[in-house]
């Protein structure tokens, strides 16, 4: 197997080299591609100093799927894998990774230890049925595909801003392409700002807007907006205002903050549902990505060889 790791960063300097001194320790052979946005706190300089990188792209946006393609473009490997910058590998990950591809599958994912007070607790694999369709999902920070499967993805779309790993879930299971779960695939992930979350600060708003555009979008670019798919974002829309109703009945927030996410909601499935179907004819290939890798003009705006 020759591997490639792309990991995108931002401003995660402290943690990025934790990231990176687990990659040196458990991946050593592998091909390591550090993508960094507008970082302003000596990101650039501490990973071309590390041992692990291999190669540093800085590219000017903050997007992390910018990021993410950048990353694939440059990539040599075979084999490309995703490594979130706040995450650690843990011994036995390659052979993890190796073991299941090596068994026919197009990707792999696996378990995400986040450092808890007293311990550490553990996500397990999460599937659906869409509209008839089995999707396995994965988490973009611990995820490594064969070269034919990113490629016919064309990478990750670069419209959403939250979502998009959920987003080439559906679009792998649109292909018939397979995702497994590797149980020793484990990375260990600090709980500190991400790039993947990085939103205004006092804006909750803004993030149940960019919640429902992107589910909205991704849903209509993969499926259509028929009845089924309205149901699902109805239910999603019904569940997180019983929730979040229940936190202002147990003063755990404010009604005026109910409202205002509430508000956001209708707009922004409106807005994503519209582009979403607009994406869906520009791209009716089952691949499903008109803002993906091919799309994309090098954006990189140095490269280093490290």
């Amino acid at each position: 197997m020759d591997l490639s790791v792309v990991v995108p960063t931002l401003n995660g300097r402290d943690v990025l080299a934790a990231s990176l001194d687990a990659l040196a320790a458990h991946a050593p052979d592998a091909e390591v591609v550090v993508v960094n946005g507008p970082s302003v706190d000596g990101t650039s300089g501490m990973v071309r100093d590390h041992d692990a990188a291999d190669l540093l792209l800085e590219v000017s946006e903050r997007n992390l799927n910018a990021s993410r393609n950048a990353g694939i473009a440059a990539a040599d490997g075979d084999v490309v894998a995703f490594v979130g910058q706040d995450s650690q590998i843990r011994e036995g990950w390659v052979e993890a990774v190796e073991d299941a591809l090596d068994g026919g599958a197009d990707a792999v994912t696996g378990p995400v230890h986040h450092r808890v007070e007293g311990g550490v607790t553990t996500e397990s694999v999460e599937t659906a049925t869409v509209a008839g369709r089995h999707v396995t999902y994965f988490d973009g920070g611990n995820v490594a595909f064969v070269r034919d499967a990113i490629d016919a993805l064309d990478g990750f779309d670069e419209y959403l801003q939250t979502g998009a790993a959920r987003d080439a879930a559906h679009r792998l299971a649109g292909m018939d392409r397979e995702v497994v779960w590797g149980a020793d695939a484990v990375v260990l992930r600090e709980e500190k700002d991400d790039i993947r979350h990085r939103l205004p600060e006092d804006a909750e708003e803004t993030a149940w807007g960019l919640k429902y555009r992107s589910l909205a979008y991704r849903l209509v670019k993969n499926y259509g907006f028929g009845a089924r798919i309205a149901a699902r974002i109805v239910k999603y829309a019904v569940g997180d205002a019983f929730s979040v109703g229940g936190d202002v009945l147990r003063g755990d927030a404010k009604l005026t903050e109910w409202a205002a996410a509430g508000s956001a909601v209708v707009p922004n499935v409106w807005t994503g549902s519209q582009d979403g179907m607009s994406a869906r004819m520009a791209d009716r290939t089952p691949r499903r990505n008109p803002n993906g890798v091919s799309a994309r003009m090098d954006r990189t705006m140095v490269r280093h060889d490290c």
